[in-house]
């Protein structure tokens, strides 16, 4: 039902051209996820997405159980039939949210509970039971439950909690039931031989990919990058291998050359709401007062929508004056750069280029924004 196959290796970098075939759509990767917690890109339609290239999105496990309710979902028809996407979807297992969102949580064998956000009802979350609720929003690729840890992190915490989460990756294999591919997920802090131990033991349980968790936790890039890296290098070639809530642009370029294919992250939807725009030269704030009566596109080089056929000025105008349209031009905006971005990389690898891709990217890509948030 899921498959994975490398159709290229980058000669110079450790780029991979790939291709995900399932009964539903396929996929080339290295591909970027926008992120649809709740079953919507914010601001977007399906139609907007299937426009701009989109092939997976990815919906939360933890805030669709709480609401409307997966068992809600699946008398619908599933998630695909919900949100009106027929294009693939991945869902993570919730166990980021909990650790992120919840005021109140206690971690044990069995699972966690937690007090939920949104009413402050007790919850328990075990491995069984978030696999049955992404089988119930029917998901093309499910996630493991998994215990995320901030960074800095003991040592002696961190093997404690990779002791659990491969535990938990254990049941989950044996809970599930339906079609959809699972993924487990590789913690261990920023411990090399944690790491490898949790690489080691979730390669022989057998899942059809590989997740590197735990990183842009608050960790410098140079570490993020080392470390994933160091990860990458010890996944099987014949997987996919997905980095978790990794998204800056130029992370992105970095870790596609290590050898990762599957990316997700709030950035560029989130950013575009708050008025960030991204371009080939680097993030802008399309706020600043130097844009008051520019007539320029926001990148002279897109071709996205927005890019086709408003200006800079009609972009800050409506962001002052808080319209519900420039979010989604902003949006749509961004993501067609991420999209692109991504599109860009498979070529240049197609043609055993990356190395040179990413050498020119870097060297062109500044802004005026500064430092960009990772996480939602």
């Amino acid at each position: 039902m899921f498959k994975f196959q490398v159709l290229k290796e980058d000669f110079f970098t450790g780029a991979r051209l790939g291709i995900i075939e399932t009964p539903r759509y396929r996929a080339y990767t290295p591909l970027f996820m926008p992120v649809g917690t709740l079953g919507a890109v914010k601001t977007l339609s399906p139609h907007d997405l299937r426009d701009l290239g989109a092939t997976i999105i990815l919906a939360n496990t933890y805030h669709l159980y709480l609401r409307p309710g997966h068992d809600v979902v699946r008398e619908l028809g599933g998630l695909h039939r919900f949100m009106g996407w027929e294009r693939l979807i991945l869902t993570d297992s919730g166990g980021f949210q909990v650790y992120s969102l919840s005021p109140l949580k206690k971690v044990g064998p069995q699972g966690v509970e937690f007090r939920s956000h949104l009413d402050g009802s007790m919850h328990f979350l075990t491995p069984e039971k978030a696999i049955e609720i992404q089988e119930s929003l029917g998901s093309d690729i499910m996630m493991v439950l998994d215990e995320c840890l901030p960074y800095p992190c003991s040592e002696n915490k961190a093997k404690a909690s990779l002791k659990l989460t491969n535990a938990w990756a254990k049941r989950s294999l044996v809970a599930k039931r339906g079609p959809g591919a699972l993924f487990g997920i590789v913690q261990g802090s920023f411990y090399h031989h944690l790491r490898q131990q949790a690489v080691e033991e979730l390669v022989e349980m057998g899942f059809d990919g590989f997740a590197i968790g735990g990183l842009s936790v608050g960790e410098p890039p140079e570490l993020m990058y080392e470390m994933a890296d160091f990860t990458a290098s010890l996944l099987p070639q014949e997987k996919p291998r997905y980095l978790m809530g990794v998204g800056r642009p130029q992370d992105l370029v970095e870790a596609v050359s290590l050898g990762i294919d599957l990316f997700d992250c709030v950035i560029p939807t989130r950013n575009a709401r708050n008025g960030t725009l991204f371009t080939w030269q680097g993030p802008m704030s399309i706020k600043k007062a130097c844009y008051t009566k520019d007539p320029l596109p926001p990148d002279p080089r897109c071709t996205c929508y927005t890019c086709r056929h408003f200006s800079r000025a009609y972009l800050r105008h409506l962001y002052m004056n808080n319209e519900i349209l420039g979010l989604r031009l902003n949006t749509i905006h961004n993501l067609h750069f991420y999209l692109t971005l991504m599109e860009k990389m498979r070529q240049a690898i197609a043609q055993n280029r990356l190395a040179a891709f990413k050498r020119e990217f870097l060297a062109q890509y500044g802004g005026d924004h500064g430092k960009v948030p990772q996480k939602d």
